[in-house]
């Protein structure tokens, strides 16, 4: 079946009010109504308005069309979600038994027809998840941490605006929490409508970008720069890392890209990721007459041709 837009029927906008609803109702209505139009389609027209002002004149039942019609566009082949009925009833409230036998099998995948009219308890439906991105630093996966976060979201106000209002939140960040996980945050979605639980919100996690860092999984690789002399000769050498700093030995000979891997030093998990320190040998400048003479002398002395091997 097709996606019925109830607002283009009665020809308003999704943020008109109750009562440019009802204007335009009555507007239309005294040009569609049987017993007095001429307009040959003039019956079924009076129908599909009956059904729109039915829907969009109550507030509870106009959210929770907005909530569904924010999938589909007019026209669009429509198929309820697999868990629409279980998540409210309708009472029949505003809808005479005529209004429910005639409507289309649109209202009726919606709202049920006579059959369910009778149901206590009113019109429910669970609220709206929402979603979110977290941006954390990398230190903070290590330790968790507490983060506000403000968020805005649709609401429907007593004369049937929809408005959007801001709220603030504070989050706990479990440790261990990876790149692109979900923290579920209960109830703190949209509302729901006719006393339904509301929704879910859930937050996605996003590393600040650090450019000493790079992450993989639970594994995390960090750029540390050596001198020429710490490589060559070896050397004990401290250096900050996500969970605090370490002293590691550089073994003798090593070049840019030698990996010292630091088992389980990665973020916290059952098993917990390693870090991996990436050497990278920076070479002092020679921006002194002492420091050209140095690299001066190391050219004389040490007959060191890296692109040998080559064949140049």
């Amino acid at each position: 079946m097709e996606f019925r837009d109830y607002y283009q029927t009665l020809g308003v906008e999704k943020t008109a009010t109750a009562d440019e609803i009802k204007k335009a109702y009555r507007k239309l209505a005294r040009k569609y109504h049987p017993d007095v139009s001429k307009e040959p389609d003039a019956e079924g027209r009076m129908k599909d308005l009956n059904e729109a002002n039915a829907v969009l004149s109550d507030v509870e039942k106009r959210a929770a069309y907005d909530q569904l019609g924010k999938r589909y566009r007019a026209g669009q082949e429509f198929q309820p979600p697999p868990d629409w009925d279980a998540g409210f009833e309708f009472s029949g409230g505003g809808f005479s038994g005529a209004d429910m036998g005639d409507s289309s099998d649109f209202f009726a995948s919606l709202f049920g027809r006579a059959g369910r009219a009778g149901k206590a308890g009113g019109f429910r439906m669970q609220g709206e998840d929402h979603h979110a991105k977290v941006l954390i630093d990398l230190a903070d996966t290590y330790r968790g941490a507490a983060r506000e976060i403000s968020l805005r979201a649709p609401w429907v106000d007593e004369q049937g605006h929809v408005a959007m209002r801001e709220h603030t939140l504070k989050v706990q960040i479990p440790a261990g929490v990876k790149e692109g996980q979900h923290i579920r945050l209960a109830g703190q979605g949209g509302p729901g409508v006719g006393g339904a639980a509301a929704g879910d919100l859930y937050l996605e996690i996003h590393f600040r970008p650090d450019p000493r860092y790079r992450v993989d999984g639970r594994n995390v690789y960090e750029t540390v720069p050596v001198t020429p002399w710490e490589a060559a000769l070896g050397a004990a050498i401290e250096t900050p890392t996500p969970s605090g700093a370490v002293t590691v030995q550089v073994p003798a000979g090593s070049q840019t890209g030698r990996k010292l891997r630091l088992k389980g030093r990665g973020i916290p998990g059952t098993p917990p990721g390693d870090l991996y320190l990436v050497l990278e040998v920076v070479l002092p400048p020679a921006d002194t007459d002492a420091a050209r003479q140095v690299y001066e002398t190391m050219a004389r002395e040490l007959a060191f041709d890296p692109r040998r091997k080559m064949g140049a």
